[in-house]
């Protein structure tokens, strides 16, 4: 029986779907194959610019190039792209002076890399956690001394929260409950403690290495949409036992963390070290909160590159991975709620914004969205499944519609504040949802050369990523696309 499809009464309705100028079959094989002749005519545009990079490798693009380099290793932050391939793009643009901006600047590493080649750097970024980060590392760079690394050297060796008379209680979430084994609990309590007797500085350094071990001592992983929990942790397993492996001791934790942050400041104080090029101290300005508010209030024609990794459209919610840290800094229910519904639209909770409420003069943006075939094709076909319950959750509709009428506003933002002829270097995956690929890049891109870009090529990895096994096992394996995108402003 075909379902029916009807016009949203309203452009920002929570679950509304536009319809689309091309009827789409009801018959889910014939959406599909619509979405596939959209994709390709689509792709067909972008023919000469799809460029297959095979200098770029997965670890260039994502947070794994960072884990041998003194400075940016410190903070696992698996969503982050590497300092090499900042510092690679912006050489390949031609960027050498100005203000580089990042909307979406995740722990910084943009912002710190584009500070060592000599570029003043700029970001928003809304979760506290990548705030912390971010000022703590310009602590560092700007502020520590010889005696406060010797400080730190003497925490290494003596441990002094080992005597501490006195704990400070830790934050919890409902999602972050019993989260730490007995003993790591006490020790960190004692540790918050003891670190209240030091100068302002080395706190700073020691409450951070804190939060770069919590997931290494916790009965926790981060797994994108959620925190899995390893079954010693006493709670009720999910559909399968899941075991992490070794859990760090408190002590091995934090003096393998001090030990690693205490190395890296000798090597950057040394007549010689271990960093690509001298590091110099990054002049960065940053502003905690959306993006969606603070980029409208940022002067026009101000940057002279942006490089950014927006969230990806992959139900990834960073408030629930990142919860452990997110606690620790102080953060309570409500303001995890908050927070969750600030982000870019990335999780199937995040409710519709009214986007032309917030910004009225974002109605080009939002007609991009509006008049883009594949899009609403895409729209259609999984609001169609969601109406006739056979998605695994019925927010994913909304979900990637809030993500790209967001995004579209975005990159009007971008185009706004951008100098003319300067470049915007974006990094993001394509994603697949109820067999339909979503292919992110050459929408975004249809969107750009609407909004105020010239799409001068997309870096396309040479080794694409898989799709899910529940989406294999339901519509065959699809590799999908993870590129870098060079537009240019006009």
């Amino acid at each position: 029986m075909p379902l029916t499809r009807t016009r949203a009464t309203s452009l920002f309705e929570e679950d509304a779907v536009e319809a689309v100028a091309t009827v789409v079959d009801a018959d889910d094989s014939l959406a599909l194959e619509r979405i596939d002749e959209l994709n390709t005519a689509c792709e067909d545009r972008y023919r000469g610019m799809l460029i297959r990079q095979d200098n770029l490798s997965r670890s260039l693009v994502s947070f794994q190039a960072n884990k041998e380099r003194p400075f940016y290793r410190w903070f696992k932050y698996k969503e982050a792209f590497s300092a090499e391939l900042v510092e690679h793009m912006l050489t390949e643009c031609g960027v050498t002076t100005g203000v580089l901006f990042d909307p979406f600047a995740g722990i910084g590493t943009a912002l710190f890399a584009a500070g060592e080649l000599g570029l003043r750097a700029e970001g928003i970024e809304l979760l506290p956690i990548g705030q912390r980060v971010i000022t703590t590392k310009q602590v560092i760079d700007w502020d520590v001394t010889n005696s406060d690394i010797k400080t730190l050297s003497r925490w290494l060796n003596d441990r002094p929260w080992h005597d501490s008379l006195t704990t400070r209680p830790i934050n919890e979430l409902r999602i972050t409950k019993g989260a730490y084994p007995a003993e790591t609990t006490t020790a960190i309590q004692k540790f918050l403690a003891t670190i209240e007797n030091e100068s302002p500085r080395v706190r700073e350094v020691l409450f951070f290495a804190l939060l770069c071990v919590l997931e290494r001592i916790s009965f926790t992983r981060k797994d994108g949409q959620y925190l899995r929990w390893d079954h010693r942790s006493g709670r009720r397993p999910g559909k399968k036992l899941f075991d992490k492996g070794k859990i760090l001791s408190f002590d091995e934790a934090i003096c393998g963390k001090l030990r690693e942050i205490v190395t890296d400041l000798r090597l950057q104080s040394a007549p010689k070290d271990l960093f690509a090029t001298k590091r110099t101290r990054a002049e960065i300005t940053l502003h905690g909160g959306s993006c969606l508010k603070i980029l409208p209030t940022l002067a026009a024609n101000s940057f002279d590159a942006i490089m950014t990794s927006p969230p990806y459209c992959n139900r990834y919610d960073y408030t629930r991975t990142y919860a452990l840290e997110l606690a620790l800094l102080g953060v309570d229910e409500t303001g995890l709620l908050e927070l969750r519904q600030e982000m870019l639209s990335c999780t199937v909770e995040n409710r519709a914004k009214d986007l032309l409420a917030m910004n009225g003069r974002w109605d080009q943006a939002v007609a991009a969205a509006d008049g883009h075939q594949l899009l609403q094709a895409i729209l259609s076909y999984l609001e169609e499944l969601r109406q006739a319950n056979q998605l695994n959750n019925t927010g994913i509709p909304r979900m990637v519609r809030g993500y790209f009428y967001e995004m579209s506003c975005v990159i009007a933002e971008c185009a706004r504040v951008l100098k003319p002829g300067a470049p915007l270097i974006m990094v993001n995956d394509n994603v697949r949802y109820a067999g339909a690929s979503v292919s992110v890049d050459v929408i975004l891109s249809d969107f750009a050369s609407e909004l105020g870009f010239e799409v001068e090529k997309i870096l396309v990895l040479p080794t694409g990523k898989g799709n899910s096994s529940q989406q294999m096992g339901a519509h065959g394996r699809d590799t999908l696309r993870k590129c870098v995108y060079i537009w240019r402003k006009k």
